[in-house]
């Protein structure tokens, strides 16, 4: 990647994140409570978008992402027998939209890798644990998200282009949030 390139990039950025942005904004509550707790996600608005449902009383961990009107969008389903934690994604007929593990060496930050369709894969950097990392598909930021937004403590905001699949990065974003943070 040359430099013309990254200034482009950074221009691109910019015009997608922060004050006056295009970026499309959501509210979600950190996960403070186990599995079988239902909470919503928010825009910028107020208005409520999405619910995450948990599924109680299953051997793995087990959500569902539905619109407000109640319809399943995706289900976010810890895998079992992989040699890393790990989180598919899955649309409502099962077919795998995401795989969201950790990835092998990440000496100096958190580093985490979602694999989709087509060999594609996304890249997660930053501080997980304290929700302030980014999302990035072929060294372009699709999303941000950051507890830096909001003062109350189990809240963190999540910035996406607008191009990009709002949903799935809600879920993978979801998902990482279950992974990090064990039931407490």
């Amino acid at each position: 990647m040359g430099l013309r390139d990254r200034r482009e990039n950074r221009r691109q950025e910019r015009e997608a994140f922060g004050r006056g942005g295009n970026a499309v904004h959501y509210q979600m509550r950190q996960k403070l409570v186990s599995i079988g707790d239902d909470y919503w996600i928010e825009d910028d608005a107020g208005e409520r978008v999405f619910r995450v449902d948990g599924k109680a009383l299953r051997l793995r961990d087990t959500l569902d992402l539905e619109d407000a009107h109640g319809t399943k969008i995706c289900r976010i389903q810890t895998r079992v027998l992989h040699i890393r934690d790990s989180m598919a994604i899955e649309d409502p007929q099962g077919q795998q939209l995401a795989l969201v593990h950790k990835a092998l060496i990440s000496p100096l930050r958190e580093r985490w890798k979602i694999d989709l369709p087509g060999d594609r894969e996304w890249k997660v950097q930053g501080n997980v644990v304290d929700h302030e990392y980014e999302i990035e598909d072929d060294d372009r930021k699709i999303a941000e998200i950051s507890k830096r937004w909001f003062r109350v403590r189990d809240t963190y905001g999540v910035e996406i282009v607008p191009d990009q699949n709002q949903a799935l990065i809600l879920a993978v974003a979801i998902a990482i949030d279950t992974m990090s943070h064990p039931a407490r």
